[in-house]
């Protein structure tokens, strides 16, 4: 299939992200723009930039929401009027490189169009934010981070967890074994029921639950122990196999690290679960309830239950990597991390693809959140 047919016939399953390779985008000038305060424009307008990425740029101390990508004339004057872009300002995606408004592309596309887009956007001397999972190889992750390299620009991931203060608190407990050797369950999953959702086609999602859901489980393993894995072993558990004809349903997974397990489910067939659960040798536990949601997090451990006051995950995000960019400092998130992962995702699929076969990970990429 040619571009044009296909960008065409994403548009009309994706409820309007429509990215042609001459996409229009609005840029605008706002009152608060300042040498300390960086221009972001999103690139995709689905429900996660509508619902949370730009009500939280209005939150944001060090980066303002600048500009947009869309190909309808509706989302254009209704994201222009909420969030004072200026209609007059539009260009070409190619011709961003002349626009001094915006400093920062954050990639909010179906995962297959992830490594297309940061190439694009390093490509035209901004700094990228990638929506996770990376991109759906470890190939395109190389070659995204390449195109970054060479423009001398800076590349974060999406993962928002890392600035969520219960998280914070999940990686210190846990690297620091505060309360000796554990091992970690985490499960991230809900019920898709819309056959024509992008997340059930492999050719844009890349795979099923485990790179939309399931890495959330796969990172907080990682950070949990502030380990890297050393093997892994993996069962498609899919029940409905008529409905996820291209992609899995459900899928388990165990992780060995050098100092306890990490056994992992995520799935598309079950009602929502999101929970992380540390389970200690001494019969305790440290947990998080709702664990990877945007707000309501809670958290117990043996000495009581943890409390912060509620944050908002993509402001924090957003206004770390914009302080990395003004002070020259690395992100927490880097592409290498992003690439780690989508490492160890291709090993669970060759996995689960071989009934549970043990995979030795001899060469995962060496990239760790430590936290002391």
């Amino acid at each position: 299939m040619n571009r044009r047919p296909f960008i065409k016939k994403l548009f009309q399953t994706t409820g309007g992200i429509y990215l042609a390779s001459q996409s229009s985008l609005l840029f605008g000038n706002n009152s608060n723009r300042n040498d300390e305060k960086l221009g972001i424009a999103l690139v995709g307008l689905g429900s996660y930039s509508k619902g949370q990425l730009a009500p939280a740029l209005l939150e944001t101390k060090h980066c303002y929401l600048a500009g947009i990508v869309t190909g309808t004339k509706e989302k254009e004057s209704i994201w222009a009027e909420k969030y004072n872009i200026k209609k007059e300002n539009i260009y070409n995606y190619d011709d961003i490189i002349h626009n001094d408004d915006i400093d920062i592309i954050y990639v909010v596309l179906p995962n297959s169009m992830h490594a297309e887009f940061t190439i694009r956007a390093a490509n035209a001397g901004k700094h990228v934010i990638c929506e996770k999972p990376m991109a759906t190889s470890v190939e395109d992750c190389k070659k995204m981070i390449a195109a970054c390299k060479k423009a001398n620009k800076m590349l974060s991931i999406g993962y928002r967890l890392h600035f969520d203060p219960y998280h914070d608190k999940i990686m210190r407990i846990g690297q620091n074994k505060v309360y000796g050797p554990m091992d970690v369950e985490a499960e991230f999953s809900f019920m898709l029921k819309d056959p024509n959702s992008w997340r059930t086609k492999k050719s844009l999602a890349g795979g099923g639950p485990l790179m939309d859901l399931g890495i959330y489980a796969l990172q907080a393993s990682i950070y949990s122990f502030g380990e890297l894995p050393t093997s892994v072993s993996a069962t498609n558990t899919t029940k409905d196999s008529e409905f996820f004809k291209d992609i899995e349903g459900s899928l388990d997974w165990e992780l060995t690290f050098p100092s306890g397990k990490a056994n992992c489910t995520t799935s598309y067939e079950k009602s929502i679960t999101a929970r992380l659960t540390h389970n200690l040798d001494n019969e305790g536990q440290v947990k998080l309830q709702n664990a990877f949601y945007y707000n309501g997090i809670k958290g117990t451990t043996p000495d009581g239950d943890i409390s912060f006051k509620p944050v908002n995950q993509q402001a924090l995000q957003m206004d770390a990597f914009a302080l990395n960019i003004l002070k020259n400092t690395p992100t927490l998130v880097p592409g290498e991390m992003g690439l780690r992962d989508n490492y160890l995702i291709e090993k669970i699929y060759e996995s689960a693809e071989n009934n549970g076969k043990v995979i030795e990970l001899n060469d995962v990429p060496n990239i760790l959140d430590i936290r002391k």
